[in-house]
């Protein structure tokens, strides 16, 4: 979301300093907690000590209206808290037996210093014991990085340096109604500051660069190692040149050059539900990547993981379906969406016939001669109209594809024998590629008969 479209909406709010900013932001929080009581909202900075100020004042506001109970103090992991009933809770740790994640959030109903009951926002209950489970905080306000996975209602921001363009596309994005972005001018003297600071890439600055001295004096998180094991760097991200565009099918192997692939089984029928199941989570990994890109920003580390799980999930489910299914949603991206929504019927099809194509190269032939008819008709249409970027971006992928061959010795070799049927010029032992560059520039200098 862009700080001019939030700002003309009337959504970016400013204050003299960021204690001044602090305050109008739990202002607007506590009359639209009063305005929609049953909406969940949560409060979003980069510092922990400014989501320790925001905690305690939203408390503040929720003790003047006597909807708070007792306090009791207790001893949590992060250190000495104090909960009462009514609190807004959120847990930091993943715990499957009480069925809760590290970001969950809800409202404490009952609080000693042993044992705590919370309603969390789904509607579940879970009681626990503070000895077995103590990764409690208070969720009025959380950092930017512990809420990645968490999706609320309303959601207030308040920027502060450091901020860098993925932190600002979560916090911005935690929303389903409405957001809020607060600022102060000792922090950022003018908007453009304010977007500038939102919209560089940190990736560049990495621990190294800062001294922690320095990191500490500028409130800039320095960043934990990830280690991913046998992890794909993001250049060579399988959907990298992933062209979402309703342009000619791209090249049938274009995205996977230089992979040596096995032959796999024929797919046996019926298909079974862990394949179904596997291709959904996948096409749902793919579908959260391929947002971020098509928003302008490099996909998030958790992204990757649950990328690369998927992958890994839907290949034990059948070999090589993930390289079968990322053919299929390079050929029509419509199916990403409507797999993730759980109606994999289409991608269980083009699977299959994409691990057909890979076992048969006459059907591969088949498919390049398709394809080529294709984009030889756009190219003709495009040159017809006098829209001279347009063939030459068609012709561009168009001698790609003749490239691609030299990669299909098999493949090669039957399309050298359509080349009269494609009017592509068969000169002397030339390789198709070469032909291609032939027909091209044919086609520049005198235009497609039709």
């Amino acid at each position: 979301m862009r700080v001019d479209a939030l700002a003309d909406a009337g959504r970016v709010h400013v204050g003299e300093t960021r204690e001044q900013a602090r305050a109008g932001l739990i202002d607007r929080w506590d009359r639209d907690r009063q305005a929609m009581p049953a909406a969940t909202r949560i409060i979003l900075t980069h510092t922990n000590d400014e989501v320790q100020a925001l905690n305690h004042a939203a408390r503040d506001r929720l003790r003047i209206a006597r909807q708070l109970g007792e306090d009791t103090a207790l001893r949590a992991e992060r250190g000495q808290r104090t909960f009462a009933s009514g609190d807004r809770i959120m847990f930091l740790k993943n715990e499957r037996s009480m069925g809760v994640k590290n970001g969950s959030l809800g409202i404490v109903q009952s609080v000693t210093a042993a044992r705590m009951a919370v309603t969390l926002d789904d509607g579940r209950m879970v009681a626990f014991d503070l000895k077995d489970y103590a990764h409690v905080d208070h969720g009025y306000a959380a950092t930017i990085h512990k809420a990645q996975g968490v999706t609320v209602d309303r959601a207030h921001v308040l920027a502060t340096p450091g901020l860098d363009r993925h932190a600002a596309y979560v916090a911005l994005s935690r929303h389903r109604d409405t957001v809020g972005l607060h600022y102060g001018r000792d922090d950022f003297a003018e908007p453009s500051k304010l977007v500038r600071a939102l919209s560089r890439d940190c990736a560049k600055d990495m621990a190294p660069d800062y001294t922690r001295d320095f990191a500490d004096r500028r409130q800039i998180r320095l960043p934990e190692p990830v280690v991913i094991e046998a992890r794909p760097t993001p250049t060579r991200d399988p959907f990298a040149g992933l062209d979402l565009r309703p342009m000619a099918p791209p090249p049938t192997r274009g995205m996977f050059d230089g992979v040596r692939i096995a032959v796999p089984q024929p797919v046996r029928a019926p298909l079974s539900i862990g394949l179904e199941t596997a291709v959904q989570r996948f096409a749902r990994a793919a579908t959260d990547i391929l947002r971020m890109r098509n928003d302008g920003y490099a996909e998030l580390p958790h992204h990757r993981i649950a990328y690369d799980k998927a992958r890994e999930a839907l290949d034990t489910a059948r070999p090589e379906a993930s390289r079968d299914l990322r053919a299929a949603f390079a050929r029509d991206p419509g199916m990403i969406s409507e797999a993730a929504q759980g109606r994999t019927s289409a991608a269980l099809r083009a699977m299959a016939l994409e691990a057909e194509l890979r076992a048969s190269p006459e059907k591969r032939a088949d498919r390049f001669v398709e394809d080529w008819q294709t984009l030889a008709k756009a190219h003709r249409t495009f040159r017809h109209a006098g829209d001279d970027a347009g063939a030459r971006a068609i012709g561009q992928q168009m001698g790609a594809w003749g490239k691609s061959l030299e990669r299909d010795a098999q493949v090669e070799s039957l399309v050298r024998k359509r080349l009269p049927k494609l009017r592509i010029p068969a000169s002397g032992g030339n390789s198709i590629s070469h032909n291609v560059q032939e027909w091209l520039g044919l086609s520049r200098s005198r235009g497609l008969e039709r």
